[in-house]
């Protein structure tokens, strides 16, 4: 049997796409106990390192910490699937993207950063793959395809769409502060 580039290519893409997405099972699954204790910190604000802070933020809620456990596992699901993967890909960057930040602000371990910003350019690295198809995306999603496409019709559109969005900004305003 010989293997061509593109059978060479979906190997390599496999590979990658593994790697993450067996970190986001485990980074995920991790979350019902990785912030266990750590609002049972005996210090004041001002002691507490920047990672403490954090883990105590994420340890006063369960629940939210259950929310982004779920939210990356559901990236890893996405990923491991050939039709799914672009947005799995594109889903799961915005979660890695947050915890870099966080690492880096909070001063988390610096394995810890290394490992977020390790599956991230393999991310990076599969959408490269599939380049074309996001280009093709994003043009459907951005160039105007309808044959009326008038100036005036594009102003019309943008006084009304900000018209709605000032009247919602009020309402926010008065929902908000009584």
């Amino acid at each position: 049997m010989n293997l061509n580039k593109k059978d060479w290519l979906d190997i390599f893409e496999n590979s990658l796409s593994w790697i993450v997405v067996l970190a986001m099972f485990i980074y995920g699954g991790a979350k019902i106990i990785q912030f266990e204790g750590a609002i049972d910190i005996n210090k004041t604000i001002p002691e507490l390192s920047g990672m403490e802070i954090m883990w105590a933020f994420y340890g006063y809620s369960k629940s939210f910490a259950l929310t982004l456990g779920a939210l990356e596992i559901i990236g890893g699901l996405l990923i491991l699937f050939k039709k799914t993967r672009i947005i799995g890909c594109l889903f799961t960057t915005t979660i890695l993207v947050n915890v870099i930040l966080q690492d880096i602000y909070f001063d988390v371990n610096l394995g810890a950063l290394k490992a977020a910003l390790i599956y991230q350019t393999l991310l990076i690295i599969i959408l490269w793959i599939h380049r074309q198809k996001l280009i093709n995306g994003i043009k459907m999603l951005v160039l105007s395809t309808g044959a009326f496409n008038l100036k005036t019709k594009t102003v019309l559109k943008f006084v009304i769409a900000f018209l709605i969005f000032a009247t919602l900004r009020i309402l926010e305003y008065f929902i908000t502060t009584t």
